[in-house]
């Protein structure tokens, strides 16, 4: 899906690490919440409450997910999941967009 139809958007931004990370929270009549954002080159960890769907719309990272000693390398689109209440690493090597989907 391109884009959304019918959405409300939050005009305040969401921003962490300085700035290096940024994002607007994007929210559906049915109750659905996604956030829109961009992450700008370094490493960052995040926690989450709910679970998680991550969808890398262009960029190039790694990302260490939950329970896991590996990196997975990421060039252009891809999606993972991250398990609600858990913590993932991610390093970024370009300017990289994302939507991230909250599971409830």
């Amino acid at each position: 899906m391109s884009s959304f139809e019918n959405v409300t958007v939050v005009k305040k931004s969401n921003i962490y690490f300085d700035g290096k990370v940024t994002s607007r929270t994007i929210l559906f009549p049915n109750g659905d919440k996604k956030t829109l954002g961009i992450m700008m080159p370094g490493e960052y960890e995040f926690g989450t409450d709910v679970k998680e769907i991550m969808e890398i719309l262009a960029g190039d990272l790694k990302v260490q997910l939950p329970g896991s000693s590996e990196w997975i390398e990421i060039h252009g689109s891809h999606i993972f999941e991250v398990p609600a209440k858990e913590k993932f690493k991610l390093k970024i090597e370009t300017v990289t967009d994302y939507c991230c989907s909250y599971i409830i």
